[in-house]
């Protein structure tokens, strides 16, 4: 559990496979677009670092998270991709709304993964207040779009060592 010490997005005990022979997809949510847009600098940024050519990144927009999941079907559907990484983030509010989103969109990305076989990565925040967003998304938690990219540079690697 993350307390106000630590950085999630930490890798110095797990080796990361190399990028290069890979091609992802990233589907951004518009909602929340402070936040959503720190996680793709993430997600983007830890691609490339670990040897992801820009040609092999493709990037759409959605209006929110819940169209996250169709935004990754299409992706799969469309594009030979080894892997696509979802970011979006739902803040609670004083409804159910949160739940039925977040239930939603947790179950769609998986789904999705198993479809097409391929990974899809949630890399979605839920938490309960902005705060709680702006630390998980580059602040004193890390960056969950750094995470969901090195998740995704794993599971492409591990797909490729199953399937040959």
């Amino acid at each position: 559990m993350a307390t106000q010490f630590k950085n999630l997005s930490d890798f110095s005990n797990t080796e990361i496979p190399s990028a290069v022979p890979y091609r992802f997809g990233i589907v951004v949510a518009e909602w929340n677009a402070g936040i959503t847009n720190a996680l793709y600098e993430g997600a983007y940024q830890s691609l490339i670092n670990h040897g992801a050519l820009p040609d092999n990144i493709f990037t759409y927009a959605v209006p929110g998270s819940f169209e996250l999941t169709s935004g990754a079907d299409m992706l799969l559907k469309n594009l030979h991709l080894d892997a696509v990484i979802c970011l979006g983030c739902v803040i609670q509010g004083e409804t159910r709304h949160f739940d039925f989103i977040c239930n939603a969109v947790a179950n769609g990305i998986s789904n999705v993964a198993i479809k097409y076989a391929k990974p899809v990565i949630f890399g979605v925040l839920t938490t309960d207040n902005q705060q709680q967003a702006v630390d998980r998304a580059g602040g004193k938690h890390g960056n969950k779009g750094d995470e969901a990219a090195i998740t995704a540079i794993k599971m492409a690697n591990l797909a490729e060592t199953l399937n040959g």
